[in-house]
């Protein structure tokens, strides 16, 4: 799930040449699964937001804290079938982390890892689906569209023992500069660096043949793609990180895919705007 203030991945901010972030917001929420696979992305303008400190509406769905959990209460309609989307999701963060890291070579990108190790509880009605389990919560913000800073991302994260999780965050500058960042995250938000393995590359996606690749200190494959789409992958892959072999959630994406006008023609059909 990722809530968006000025979303950038959406064709109508970038139209509107991206003055005005608050008239751009969706709430993205993808359900993997034969039984629930369904997936929810619409933007709303200024008249269906509300948004402080402590809460985020996004038309009938919303985001508020409780202390420390973030309450997530859904109620979308799929794209591109249409089809009902209700439920909470309930994000129990530990250790609320401060730090807050540059991806890019000029200070413009930043990511705050708030709390890498959660406890999450999901219940939804429609479709009928309920989970818990460890899951990660962070932030991004810009002051540039990803796409004319980044043409190559990709970003992996990975559960240890005694609740660690590793991220491996690489990023290319379209000057050919790679930047890359190992992290080691404790559930009280404890930040370390560690060594960043070797270059480890990844099959492209099956359809979009969207560049993958990660880090590891050996070979790494994939075990299931989850979003193959014009310009970003989500998978989950193998990797091995401290001499063992992981699962992990990892992320890639295209800047000059994205950039792409016929690309943005595509978007409306998984992200309708309905201002």
């Amino acid at each position: 799930m990722i809530a968006f203030v000025g979303s950038v991945f959406s064709p109508y901010y970038a139209w509107s040449g991206r003055q005005n972030p608050e008239n751009h917001c969706a709430l993205n929420v993808a359900l993997y699964g034969t039984r629930a696979a369904r997936w929810t992305m619409t933007e709303r303008g200024n008249s269906r937001i509300s948004r402080g400190n402590e809460y985020y509406t996004i038309n009938k769905s919303a985001l508020h804290w409780e202390k420390d959990m973030l309450r997530i209460s859904v109620n979308e309609i799929a794209a591109p079938i249409p089809l009902p989307m209700r439920g909470e999701l309930r994000i129990h963060a530990s250790g609320l982390g401060e730090n807050v890291f540059f991806i890019d070579d000029k200070g413009r990108h930043r990511w705050r890892p708030i709390s890498p190790f959660s406890r999450v509880e999901v219940d939804f009605k429609e479709p009928d689906l309920k989970w818990s389990g460890h899951g990660y919560f962070d932030a991004n913000d810009g002051d540039e569209p990803l796409e004319e800073a980044f043409e190559f991302w990709d970003w992996s994260r990975t559960i240890l023992e005694n609740e660690k999780t590793a991220i491996l965050y690489n990023t290319d500058m379209y000057n050919g500069e790679m930047r890359s960042s190992s992290l080691l995250i404790s559930a009280d938000g404890t930040v370390d660096t560690f060594e960043t393995p070797g270059v480890a590359p990844l099959s492209s996606t099956p359809i979009w043949r969207i560049r993958r690749r990660t880090r590891s200190e050996g070979d790494a494959r994939i075990i299931r793609t989850l979003e193959d789409t014009p310009f970003y992958s989500r998978s989950v892959v193998e990797n091995r990180l401290f001499g063992k072999s992981r699962p992990a959630v990892h992320e890639s994406l295209s800047g000059p895919r994205l950039s792409n006008p016929v690309v943005k023609m595509l978007l409306p059909f998984r992200m309708p705007r309905l201002a």
